[in-house]
């Protein structure tokens, strides 16, 4: 999402300005044209050539030098983004009150772009009164802000919030700050990943493939895009996406009864989860030793989520569901469609090489109601979730 945008990084004076490397690294790589602006105490922590080598572009510090004249006035209509990390106490102090002492205050003044602090500092200035009120006027007039944290800051191990946020958390808010303006913004997204687990005794389950990729995938492209995102995952090994709401689930009926919960207030749920078609009808209250010989499992169905729940769904909502086959991919995702009464159906084979399950990568088409299917190649899941949501996009904006 980054290539050819214009980010203005502004990097005040504290000890968090190692992170703002990279965070200006990240961006670059990422496609993005990286303008740095420093506060005379952020030099005296990075100097400006390191950031020259990160970005390939000049770093910025004063009005007076050259470069900087009018540069405040040019950056700022041409940014996409102004991300300032750290901020500190004082400078967010400066801009509370709208002062234009330096190049990156007087840039902040003259920029229509949206704006991303990410706070670091102590946590008793942290706690002020002043503090707050001032981030709190700042979000008043539209600011975003990430962060702080809790943990080690320079001067000990802390408690209490202060610690600038981790590159990648920031990286995140701010994609937010860029995409999260269209059509899904304020929408309430809900997203199924992963598989569930059935119990066979107290010890063994009956489980599949899936690594929940898809659908995390999914989840953190809607919420960079402005959704208010709930993620209900069977048991992964992923870290939850940043800001999402994460619900954990275990069993299919547990996921059947958090999407019943969920569903009534969804503008759109996205069946990404694998949930077992099979769960053993008698589990058994003790592990069943080898030593008894052969071990037969009598199994019934799992209860049908989409179709279960589908007199819930909020009218108006989009429903995507998925249907992983083997054989004739096409032709059953075609049935499950009309059968489930969905929106978009995800087709996919698990017999194809780099897709299905426990990959990064996938190839998909996609169904809709019109019965047309888009092919897509093979790509990464990321790619498929921007995709997915492009086509759920197109039903938003209507």
């Amino acid at each position: 999402m980054w290539t050819g945008r214009r980010v203005v990084l502004g990097v005040s004076g504290g000890i968090a300005c190692y992170k703002s490397c990279t965070l200006a690294r990240r961006l670059t790589e990422a496609g993005a044209q990286v303008d740095v602006i420093l506060t005379r105490g952020a030099a005296e922590f990075v100097r400006p050539l390191t950031f020259e080598a990160l970005t390939g572009r000049p770093a910025l510090g004063s009005l007076w030098e050259p470069g900087g004249a009018l540069s405040h006035i040019r950056l700022g209509q041409q940014a996409d983004l102004v991300l300032v990390a750290p901020a500190t106490a004082h400078l967010i102090a400066r801009m509370a009150q709208g002062l234009a002492d330096d190049l990156l205050t007087t840039l902040l003044l003259a920029s229509t772009a949206p704006v991303l602090l990410a706070p670091a500092m102590n946590d008793e200035m942290f706690a002020h009164l002043q503090t707050r009120a001032n981030l709190e006027r700042l979000r008043a007039r539209g600011v975003s802000v990430v962060g702080p944290d809790v943990g080690a800051l320079a001067e000990g191990p802390s408690e209490r919030p202060g610690r600038m946020s981790e590159p990648e958390t920031i990286l995140a808010h701010a994609a937010r700050a860029v995409r999260g303006r269209g059509p899904f913004s304020g929408r309430r997204v809900v997203v199924t990943a992963g598989p569930t687990r059935e119990s066979i005794d107290p010890v063994r389950v009956v489980t599949n493939r899936s690594s929940g990729k898809m659908g995390y995938r999914v989840a953190e492209a809607a919420w960079e895009r402005g959704a208010d995102v709930v993620l209900v995952s069977g048991p992964v090994a992923l870290p939850a996406p940043v800001g999402v709401r994460l619900r954990r689930v275990e069993t299919t009926r547990e996921l059947e009864d958090a999407v019943r919960e969920e569903l009534p207030e969804t503008d759109v749920l996205v069946m990404a989860a694998a949930p077992a078609d099979f769960r053993p009808s008698d589990p058994s209250d003790r592990k069943r030793a080898r030593v008894d010989g052969a071990l037969a499992i009598p199994m019934e169905p799992t209860d049908d989520i989409l179709g279960a729940t589908r007199g819930l769904r909020k009218q108006g909502s989009i429903t995507v569901g998925f249907a992983l086959e083997t054989g004739d991919a096409l032709a059953k995702g075609r049935a499950k469609l009309e059968r489930k009464d969905l929106d978009l159906i995800v087709v996919n084979d698990a017999l194809e090489p780099g897709a299905g399950f426990e990959v990064d990568t996938n190839r998909v088409a996609l169904l809709g109601r019109d019965g047309a299917a888009r092919i897509l190649p093979l790509q990464t899941k990321r790619e498929v979730a921007e995709a997915i949501l492009d086509a759920v996009e197109l039903s938003l904006g209507r």
